[in-house]
């Protein structure tokens, strides 16, 4: 049996760990064993389990090459430069908010910076579900009219 793993895997460690696998795989899976050639149904046992492992492996290396290659290709600066950029539009953003009026404020705040549904804020301020909808339009279209999307380039 080892060595039909390892005329798949080609590596002596990788061979007597799948063995050892393997010999467990049997072990469970013997009382589904048809009494039909015992060393073939071993035998193909092992192969299929080698071959999964090295299938895990090359699509290890695969992925781990593609997250080398993400990195490499955008360099750090890059993503500090992003970083940086990212958070002083979350900071213009909170500063414009503070423009927006109050009620507006209060369901664009609970609904886009908290993530909370319509129903949680209507009960919260115990209106109408359509209350809120419709404040929350009425606040996209003020801002619509009051901010320029230059502002925020």
């Amino acid at each position: 049996m080892f060595r039909s793993i390892y005329s798949v895997l080609k590596d002596q460690k990788e061979a007597e760990d799948a063995a050892q696998e393997v010999f467990i795989k049997i072990y469970t899976s013997l009382p589904k064993y048809e009494n039909q050639g015992f060393k073939t149904w071993i035998t193909r046992i092992a192969v299929n389990h080698a071959i999964d492992m090295r299938r895990k492996k090359q699509r290890r290396k695969e992925e781990m090459a593609e997250e080398l290659e993400s990195h490499i290709g955008g360099s750090l600066a890059d993503d500090v430069e992003l970083e940086v950029i990212k958070r002083e539009r979350q900071k213009l953003v909170q500063q414009r908010l503070k423009e927006v009026p109050a009620n507006y404020r209060d369901v664009i705040y609970g609904f886009y910076i908290q993530e909370k549904s319509y129903q949680e804020m209507a009960s919260e301020q115990n209106v109408q579900v359509k209350t809120i909808e419709t404040k929350l339009y009425r606040a996209r279209l003020w801002i619509k009219t009051h901010w320029k999307e230059e502002d925020f380039l």
